[in-house]
């Protein structure tokens, strides 16, 4: 009889739900723990267009130059961003695991630090990157 009433008690009542991601805030560090990976995956697909680029150089003038004019274009420029990015991103927050793999940097208030620098490095090396770089074609 106690076993029944335990249950029919339990059944009546709404059990408590876990924090949902709407209500739970991911820290920095996760966000950038995801981002590596997500960068993972870009650096693969800019490899793969790194790989058209130079079969096309291979391949002859006519080839180099359709890859160099979808690589000149709006959207192929944008690519081109986004893939040094992710590479200049990576690079920083591969060296940042380095760095924990050797013991180094795990308080909360170091891997918030380094998770800010990687971010500013990132996108300092993207800009000073495509700026060196246009300068360069444009004075040409």
């Amino acid at each position: 009889m106690a076993s029944e009433n335990s249950s029919a008690s339990a059944q009546g009542r709404e059990r408590p739900l876990s924090p949902h991601l709407q209500v739970y805030r991911l820290p920095l560090t996760a966000w950038l723990s995801i981002t590596h990976r997500a960068t993972g995956v870009a650096l693969a697909v800019g490899t793969l267009m790194l790989t058209c680029w130079l079969i096309a150089a291979a391949s002859g003038d006519a080839a180099f130059s359709a890859v160099a004019a979808f690589l000149g274009s709006p959207i192929g420029m944008l690519m081109l961003f986004g893939w040094s990015l992710a590479l200049f991103y990576h690079l920083a927050n591969g060296i940042r695991h380095l760095f924990w793999d050797a013991g180094h940097g795990y308080e909360i208030a170091t891997a918030e630090k380094s998770a800010y620098a990687v971010l500013a490095f990132a996108v300092a090396a993207t800009l000073l990157a495509w700026f060196v770089g246009l300068a360069v074609l444009g004075g040409r």
